[in-house]
């Protein structure tokens, strides 16, 4: 298990967001040398957990439950072989990109640590947007994206620090309760009968959709 790489956005305008300035920083590229990595603030405030890393639109995106984005190479080759074409680390909008991690077979709430320093929280998967349908350039690729169902992970700042590509990456801690990213995703988008089996990860879930399984248990019950 290790990050094969470390990738930074800078704001680029584009003819396929909705921000109103026209801008993204979706097309992140790798880097060399040490990041440091640290809790940005509540979401609407808080951008990237990153230093280096841009994020537009603070209303979707950033903030200390989704402070870093991971995806698994391994997804992103099979993407490759789907596609028909090549995906570079970053390709997908990840801030690290990783190899030998299920990262949407991780549970809610597992734990990673990165080198020697940095500890993550595992709270969500990645919802798929226009932005991210423009930047990769496939027709329909937001339903192609969900019925896959592995969005990669968001990640919370449990210890921060520096990371680098080529750093060890190590399980330290793994919940009981069986919800996994791929099943958080799941129930927050295509299958929302799904979502009173969210609450078995507490408050360790991105609060969003830990108020969308309360909101449907208290309607329907489960």
């Amino acid at each position: 298990m290790k990050l094969l790489s470390v990738n930074l956005g800078r704001r680029t305008y584009v003819p396929y967001t909705d921000h109103p300035e026209g801008v993204t920083g979706i097309d992140k590229q790798p880097v060399d040398g040490p990041v440091r990595v640290a809790a940005p603030g509540p979401k609407g405030v808080g951008a990237s957990g990153v230093a280096g890393d841009e994020v537009c639109s603070t209303r979707y995106h950033g903030g200390d439950d989704q402070a870093v984005y991971a995806v698994a190479r391994e997804d992103l080759d099979d993407w490759e072989r789907e596609l028909g074409r090549s995906l570079a680390n970053g390709g997908f909008g990840e801030n690290l990109t990783t190899e030998g991690v299920d990262v949407s077979g991780a549970l809610i709430g597992e734990r990673w640590r990165i080198g020697s320093e940095v500890v993550l929280e595992v709270t969500s998967g990645r919802i798929p947007c226009r932005t991210f349908q423009g930047h990769v350039g496939e027709k329909q690729w937001v339903k192609r994206f969900t019925a896959k169902g592995a969005p990669g992970a968001y990640l919370r700042v449990i210890e921060p620090g520096e990371i680098r590509a080529g750093d060890a990456m190590e399980i330290v801690h793994r919940p009981d309760h069986g919800v996994t990213v791929a099943l958080q995703f799941r129930a927050v988008t295509t299958e929302r009968a799904l979502l009173p089996r969210l609450l078995a990860a507490g408050s360790a879930l991105h609060p969003e959709s830990l108020e969308a399984a309360r909101k449907y248990v208290a309607k329907y019950g489960g």
